[in-house]
């Protein structure tokens, strides 16, 4: 029983580091688009007008969103698999 639950907690663990590693990417992708927004002029920007900077803005707006959504995604499965560990660690006690 107990190497099942090893295999388990292993394959979840590198699952997990996957997870990790496409949330770093997103966040390294947020952070660029941050330091690009940082460095554009505070006077006269050329967006295409009214237009094109709602538009841009609204594409900033959806990438952080899409980042704070997986990193919530991740949190959630971490719980769950927290949850099926420690139920599975409190019956292999008991037996």
């Amino acid at each position: 029983m107990q190497s099942k639950i090893d295999e388990m907690l292993t394959h979840m663990s590198h699952s997990h580091q996957q997870m990790a590693r496409v949330l770093d990417a997103e966040r390294q992708m947020a952070v660029r688009m941050a330091q690009i927004i940082h460095d554009l002029p505070d006077t006269d920007p050329e967006f295409d007008g009214i237009n094109g900077l709602i538009e841009n803005s609204g594409q900033i707006n959806k990438s952080i969103i899409a980042y704070l959504g997986s990193i919530a995604d991740l949190q959630e499965a971490l719980a769950e698999t927290l949850n099926h560990v420690v139920k599975e660690l409190g019956s292999h006690e008991e037996e």
